[in-house]
């Protein structure tokens, strides 16, 4: 009787290891039009051992009452209501009611695809702690998709393709918000969804990179990304192009900075005189670079702008790199080469 009892405890840990639950975070926020779709693709995922922990942030259209239809005719959704407000304390709030071994979240107005899961589950147990399962995206539109968001998802998806997403992490976002999962004890060891700064998914990004996760390569489609008018991240103050600043500079002097290297800064456009006086109100010294004949030698908040080329006679030096225009980025990157820097040690493009 005993070795009857022992082998169904053992056959339980095999399961559970082999079948582990998967916990989906998901704030929504008057997105009744869209949130069917959202929980269907959820419902119809080939791995079923999930839990939703969805939160409705002060909606004020039906999305509640929608949510709370399928809830009662699936006991896996389980809906609640923000005690704070805003996507962060909403992510707190799921968070701290999940009991999954890993974690994944979701945006209300977005589609899974139906291998969803079950991909990033699988290469989550073959890679082991200290990874990021990711995939690829696809944006869509009733109204079309712009040049722009279409060069944007192009980029992160040949970033995501090689595994190589922190390569380019002070330009943008390089792992998409709702389409990640991690083990639950490695979101744990950089503190979850604690932190307050916004954009709250570039922030998290950060931190998986400054606690040296490694991004698994994937070449599969797993989010059908929806854009729209209204979407948070077009219309939310905390989303706005300073923050974006904002954290690079944090995590650039946390992670990157070394004081005892000159730094440098290229670049005199909008982009390049915001993190000029975020670095002169910090107290931070720095030298200004740039290729435009009509501002070198001018003096833009008392830094004397000098030519791009002075960058030869700086030693050790450490730049940031505020140009936008690509076909420049890329007689950037060529001189850079053939002054031996190497990206993401001696140069960092912000933009």
């Amino acid at each position: 009787m005993l070795i009857s009892i022992k082998f169904k405890v053992t056959d339980y840990y095999i399961a559970t290891m082999q079948n582990p639950l998967i916990s989906i975070l998901i704030p929504f926020k008057n997105t009744q039009v869209f949130l069917s779709e959202c929980l269907d693709s959820i419902i119809n995922q080939t791995y079923s051992n999930w839990e939703l922990l969805i939160i409705d942030d002060n909606s004020t259209d039906s999305s509640y009452k929608l949510v709370e239809n399928y809830a009662k005719k699936d006991k896996r959704i389980t809906l609640y209501k923000n005690e704070g407000s805003g996507i962060i304390d909403a992510l707190k709030l799921a968070f701290s009611k999940s009991k999954g071994d890993y974690i994944t979240r979701m945006d209300s107005d977005d589609i899974m695809p139906n291998i969803k899961l079950e991909t990033l589950l699988n290469n989550l147990q073959l890679h082991g702690k200290n990874h990021i399962a990711t995939g690829l995206v696809s944006y869509f539109s009733a109204e079309g998709i712009s040049d722009g968001y279409r060069k944007y998802e192009q980029w992160l998806n040949s970033l995501t393709t090689n595994g190589i997403n922190y390569s380019e992490i002070y330009k943008e976002c390089v792992i998409p918000s709702p389409c990640w999962m991690i083990n639950r004890e490695d979101l744990l060891t950089i503190d979850a969804f604690n932190p307050t700064r916004y954009p709250e998914d570039y922030d998290l990004t950060f931190r998986f990179y400054e606690a040296n996760y490694k991004v698994i390569p994937s070449d599969k489609i797993l989010h059908l990304w929806r854009d729209y008018g209204t979407r948070a991240s077009r219309t939310d103050a905390n989303y706005a192009e300073n923050s974006f600043l904002d954290i690079k500079l944090h995590y650039f002097l946390k992670i990157e900075y070394n004081n005892s290297r000159p730094l440098v800064i290229w670049g005199a456009g909008k982009k390049g005189k915001t993190i000029a006086k975020k670095l002169i109100a910090l107290n931070i010294p720095f030298q200004w670079i740039c290729d435009n004949p009509k501002k070198i030698g001018k003096h833009i908040y008392d830094v004397e702008m000098k030519p791009f080329n002075d960058l030869e006679t700086i030693e050790h030096s450490q730049t940031i790199v505020s140009v936008a225009n690509k076909d420049e980025q890329v007689l950037i990157r060529s001189y850079f080469s053939k002054l031996n820097k190497e990206s993401m040690l001696d140069y960092f493009f912000f933009c």
